[in-house]
């Protein structure tokens, strides 16, 4: 697959949540499937501090060295109703605040949560805060989306997989920053990239909530 000059994944958070992750919790046809997983790999990101993550990017996610996506596959602690464990070898993650929703742009209906963290060197408490942060994401089923728009309860997330985007704070705002989630559309660059890429390549994200 061969990119044009300055391509980068640059997502929504409608977007990671309503194709990337959906589509990795539904499955997919198996081509669908081999890109997506060359995009945003699955691995324990817990197993490494958050600088080394990066060099384990997806082959096709080109962007930000200090920036990175990847799928989460749900601990053995979470499978038995316990707490995921965030530790890794120098130091841990810590969540800040409560989880945020993320709405559908088309129908204004919650389609997942946002989790924030930042990784702290050591132990705690007595941790030393560092500029590296996370957004973890996991979707909701379509029932419980229907359900919690009738009711206006909070659904429930999926848990098998989650996504996340682990990055290192700047003074500088980022593209993914820039963005508003669940509002520009993916499509729009590639049609402007088109000429330059050959079209079988193509995803186009399905349209959800209608």
């Amino acid at each position: 697959m061969v990119f044009p000059p300055g391509y980068r994944f640059f997502p929504t958070e409608e977007e990671l949540i309503s194709f990337y992750l959906h589509h990795k919790l539904d499955g997919g046809s198996e081509e669908l499937n081999q890109v997506i997983n060359q995009i945003i790999p699955v691995r324990d990101i817990y197993e490494h501090d958050p600088w080394d993550l990066p060099q384990f990017s997806g082959d096709l996610c080109h962007g930000d060295p200090e920036e990175c996506f990847f799928f989460i596959p749900r601990q053995k602690s979470e499978a038995h109703g316990g707490r995921p464990k965030r530790l890794t070898a120098t130091g841990y993650w810590k969540a800040t605040g409560s989880p945020g929703s993320v709405y559908s742009s088309e129908s204004n209906r919650c389609i997942g949560e946002k989790r924030t963290m930042v990784f702290y060197n050591g132990r705690a408490p007595n941790g030393q805060k560092t500029d590296w942060k996370m957004n973890e994401y996991k979707a909701i089923k379509e029932e419980e989306e229907e359900a919690s728009s009738s009711s206006g309860a909070y659904p429930k997330p999926r848990e098998e997989f989650s996504l996340c985007r682990v990055y290192k704070k700047s003074n500088f705002v980022r593209a993914f920053d820039r963005r508003p989630s669940g509002v520009e559309d993916m499509v729009q660059m590639r049609a402007q990239a088109a000429p330059m890429m050959e079209p079988q390549h193509f995803i186009k994200a399905p349209q959800r909530g209608r």
